[in-house]
């Protein structure tokens, strides 16, 4: 029997009420001085929280993998990531509200800057604005309507990303990434993993190619990337497995659209950090399980960013009490994947993790950081077991066998 069928056998609805909140990247590595951007920090707030609380390490797919968005994030929602494959862009279209049909295939696209014999120099095209984004994508979408028979639709994203739909016969999800993954290098087209991918392969390389010509000139966008070719999956819902009332608090559409996806009520949480912590008590009646979302800690730690993503921690702190003025049964502070910001991007090592509530065997630990969190009371797990040992803190899982 699976673990999410035994819990699904087993969960009971109390009106208990739990807060994940998730610093993506939040992991790190030590700096210039010796510390993490976690242990840099100064969390006055995180750490008071740590000393009566259980701190521990997660393993967001498996030991000595480095997890994408997507998979770090079901396992933070009890799915094994494993077993449920979503593609980047499923999650980002839904994001954006992006209509994906029976047969459609969707890809997560990134501007970027690409020299003349087809280098990639910038692969975020310098984070240009939302605002410059969406008119680059308008002219795109007013050029560009379809690419070898197949329908293109184009969704503006934030900052330089942006997602695309494709809709025509014989499209299928098994592409590569058409990223090199890293700046200075050559331009990595799409390639079919299986041959049934082929043709979609064929179109998205004729896209790509299209969409430089349509921008030839322009700068700083002048191309494009495309990621995470992926059709809408069948997965069971988060609240029909746990018997929860969930709700995603989030700005990126990426995480909206993930959230979506597990059948989270997804409401507009706002620009700023202000905004996302305060709509936590603006809609604390109405639900039990509230995913909160901060992606900046994320953003700079790709961008190497060592001093900045320090801030957003600190940031975050500063705002912590307003969780905590609520009550919560359960509060979770972890992330979905490490960052660390002398990496520039996704890391294997495990993610730190607190778990705070009234049932905790803690009190030992000094602070929240990637140290304490070695040796704390929650140990090294699996991160797709965090919400289950989270309902079981809640009291919302019934007794397992006689």
């Amino acid at each position: 029997m699976k673990r999410m069928d035994i819990l699904k056998s087993l969960a009971t609805d109390n009106g208990k009420k739990m807060i994940l909140l998730v610093m993506d990247g939040i992991g790190g590595l030590p700096g210039p001085e010796g510390k993490t951007e976690l242990e840099a920090a100064a969390t006055p707030n995180m750490d008071a929280l740590a000393r009566k609380s259980e701190l521990g390490l997660l393993d967001m797919v498996d030991v000595g993998i480095t997890p994408g968005s997507g998979p770090g994030h079901l396992s933070l929602f009890g799915y094994d990531p494993m077993e449920f494959s979503i593609g980047r862009g499923i999650l980002e279209a839904m994001g954006v509200g992006a209509l994906v049909g029976p047969g459609d295939v969707c890809a997560r696209g990134n501007f970027c800057t690409r020299s003349d014999d087809d280098v990639i120099t910038d692969r975020r095209a310098g984070r240009i604005p939302t605002e410059k984004s969406a008119l680059v994508v308008k002219k795109l979408a007013e050029s560009i309507k379809e690419i070898n028979g197949v329908r293109v639709t184009f969704y503006p994203g934030k900052e330089h990303r942006f997602v695309v739909v494709f809709s025509g016969e014989g499209l299928s999800e098994n592409v590569a990434d058409a990223d090199p993954q890293q700046e200075g290098s050559p331009m990595r087209w799409a390639r079919p993993t299986v041959s049934d991918g082929e043709r979609m392969a064929d179109v998205a390389n004729a896209f790509i190619k299209k969409v430089a010509e349509v921008l030839k000139g322009e700068a700083p966008a002048n191309g494009c990337l495309l990621r995470g070719f992926s059709s809408a999956p069948d997965i069971p819902l988060l609240g029909d497995v746990y018997k929860i009332k969930p709700v995603a608090v989030a700005t990126y559409p990426m995480y909206k659209g993930l959230a979506k996806l597990v059948g989270m009520n997804v409401v507009e949480a706002g620009e700023t950090l202000d905004k996302l912590f305060d709509s936590v008590g603006r809609l604390w009646s109405d639900y039990d399980y509230f995913y909160v979302h901060v992606k900046y800690t994320d953003s700079r730690g790709e961008d190497g960013d060592f001093e900045g993503k320090k801030k957003v921690v600190e940031t975050v702190d500063a705002l912590l009490p307003r969780l905590l003025a609520l009550s919560p049964d359960v509060l979770v502070i972890t992330g979905d994947h490490s960052t660390p910001s002398v990496m520039s991007g996704h890391s294997w090592h495990p993610v730190p993790f607190l778990l705070a509530s009234e049932f905790v065997r803690g009190g030992d630990s000094k602070s929240f950081d990637e140290r304490e969190c070695r040796i704390g009371a929650g140990g090294r797990i699996e991160a797709k077991k965090l919400l289950g040992l989270m309902l079981a803190h809640a009291r919302r899982l019934d007794k397992f066998g006689a």
